[in-house]
């Protein structure tokens, strides 16, 4: 792959040009040469970009795109080109999947279809046999065939010393263990926060409690093994505040925040919107404060879209009995830029990799290239017709979002929306 990158602003605090407007020559998949003005002498292909900014490749830490079992949500293939429109050069996929993905075969299978594709997907292999929560499943022998992380999507491991097993063998090979911060015998059949609103609404609260709790009783686990955990989507001022004692007493602990618990709280369910129903539950406006200062301070280790797309059969009905989940990776850039400033959208879209053994590429002259480009300042009404995944359950519909993404380039491939 041969490209002329024109004029663009590079945004990487780990390259000599950070902050300064370039012109990039790549040839086959490596930066080699980096200039204010580079002259196209060999006829190569040309990028040239309206405000065009670049970063290193983003990064989503929990997706999930359906297959295999759920086509009719979402395929990898057209999962991988929603990714790559969004500017994710790398994503992890959540085994989501009918069946879940639990064995060395599975892992494979996944591996095989987003082969040779601009996106790097990272598959995580389900916790438990079937994601059933009783048995742990082949583990090692998923590490082996690729799986970067473990974890039953949404399901919180009601045994603690199933935990405290999978912290401890995982240890010794250094496997990666997510766990769900929810304790399903306080949350019960809570559809929403625990708060005044759920009165008013007349619909059952899962109160933060069932999530503080849960957080609890894993970092005292965490503390136990000397285990590698994760806590997915953590969305309490409470759990902000265990995570970052853990993280002083030097547990090796991460923790990710959805961007709509970042956005929105618990006020906007008044009309009964099924596309805000969402696990864990949009909270109150205290918990969305300590969130993003969790998020700028470091303590959350990471934003994730929770792309989870989700059938109309299975949202057009009652609030009560739809299904938990809502879109979120063609929206995440715009709606990260409506909370932080550019730098720190980038920040946040790029530091979870360390998280996950992904190679950090710097834009500097002999790397290979693995960049985003992007606009960071228009400003739209997020639509329908924005939207590339097959599911539209979008949490995003009519907000204003600031900015938006023209692809990416990675794996020696460049992808670029139309």
């Amino acid at each position: 792959m041969n490209v002329l990158i024109k004029s663009a602003t590079i945004i990487d605090p780990k390259s000599e040009f950070h902050n300064t407007t370039q012109d990039l020559l790549i040839e086959n998949g490596t930066i080699s040469k980096i200039a204010t003005s580079i002259k196209n002498t060999n006829n190569y292909q040309e990028i040239k970009l309206d405000n065009l900014h670049i970063s290193q490749g983003w990064f989503d830490s929990s997706v999930c795109f359906g297959e295999p079992g759920f086509e009719e949500r979402e395929t990898i293939k057209n999962g991988l080109k929603t990714a790559a429109a969004s500017g994710f050069t790398a994503v992890a996929l959540n085994a989501n999947t009918n069946p879940v993905l639990d064995s060395n075969s599975d892992i494979t299978f996944i591996n095989a279809k987003s082969h040779n594709n601009a996106v790097t997907l990272l598959p995580i292999g389900s916790l438990t046999t079937g994601g059933k929560g009783a048995d742990l499943a082949e583990l090692y022998d998923m590490n082996s065939a690729g799986a970067v992380a473990f974890y039953d999507y949404k399901k919180p491991i009601s045994n603690p010393n199933l935990m405290k097993i999978a912290l401890q063998y995982t240890s010794n090979f250094g496997g990666l263990v997510y766990s769900f911060p929810q304790e399903n015998k306080i949350s019960g059949n809570g559809v929403m926060n625990e708060n005044i609103t759920s009165t008013t609404l007349g619909l059952k609260g899962n109160p933060a409690l069932a999530e503080e709790l849960q957080v609890t009783r894993d970092l005292f686990l965490l503390e136990y093994t000397n285990g590698k955990l994760h806590i997915p989507t953590i969305s309490t001022a409470t759990s902000v505040a265990l995570i970052r004692e853990a993280k002083k007493k030097k547990l090796d602990v991460s923790c990710s925040v959805a961007i709509h618990n970042l956005y929105f709280t618990d006020t906007v369910l008044t009309d009964f919107n099924t596309h805000f129903k969402v696990l864990p539950p949009l909270r109150t406006q205290e918990d969305t404060q300590a969130l993003i200062e969790g998020v700028k301070d470091g303590t959350i280790d990471m934003v994730t879209s929770d792309h989870n797309p989700i059938d109309i059969e299975q949202k057009k009905v009652e609030f009560d009995h739809a299904e938990y989940g809502t879109i979120g990776l063609e929206s995440a850039f715009g709606a990260l830029q409506t909370i932080f400033t550019t730098k720190k959208t980038i920040d946040i879209l790029t530091k979870g990799k360390t998280r996950f053994a992904l190679e950090q590429t710097p834009i500097n002259i002999g790397n290979k290239i693995n960049i985003t480009l992007f606009n960071p300042d228009t400003e739209y009404s997020f639509s329908k017709k924005d939207i590339i995944s097959k599911s539209k359950n979008t949490i995003f519909e009519g907000e204003t979002l600031k900015g938006n993404v023209y692809g990416i380039i990675s794996n020696n491939k460049i992808s670029l929306n139309q």
